[in-house]
């Protein structure tokens, strides 16, 4: 499972590397056709928009493959670690349920319910927009599932490596 993961990882920061670059290429054409060309390009704005949502969903999954994403960790250094582990799988149970309950199954439906309106600047429908949320659900599905495997193996603590908690200060 770790080599997928590491697969899995290696292909989603090329993703969000390359569409960030594509973000970059996109918001520099917009300022230098409205600002030095005087004629703004319109698909741009609109382009921009969802490229950043897209970076930002499949970048947040690649920051929660790391465990790097924000959490409150000075009520969790107060117990034991027993109840600290208790709590991490009780935890990722939940990010599991809110990532197909509403990212999946919700990204799904709302995919569905829009796939037909069309984008006034662009050639692609909302839905097709809207499939980067089961995308992102599914991949931080995989990743709670890779950590809570971890928990209960023993391979993975219940407070992420390298963190500075209440405890060390």
């Amino acid at each position: 499972m770790e080599a997928i993961r590491a697969r899995v990882d290696k292909v989603l920061a090329a993703v969000s590397i390359g569409l960030f670059v594509v973000l970059l290429v996109v918001v520099c054409w917009q300022v230098l056709s409205r600002q030095v060309l005087q004629t703004p390009a319109a698909w741009t704005e609109e382009t921009a928009r969802y490229l950043f949502v897209i970076l930002a969903l499949l970048s947040a999954s690649l920051v929660f493959s790391e465990r790097g994403h924000i959490a409150v960790e000075i009520l969790m250094a107060r117990f034991p670690v027993r109840v600290q582990k208790v709590v991490a799988v009780l935890v990722e149970l939940l990010v599991i349920f809110f990532a197909l309950y509403v990212l999946v199954l919700g990204g799904y439906r709302v995919a569905e319910n829009s796939w037909n309106q069309g984008l006034s600047a662009i050639p692609v429908s909302v839905g097709q927009m809207y499939l980067v949320l089961p995308l992102a659900g599914v991949l931080i599905t995989f990743y709670s599932l890779c950590h809570l495997r971890g928990l209960l193996r023993g391979t993975t603590g219940p407070v992420p490596e390298g963190d500075v908690v209440a405890a060390d200060v």
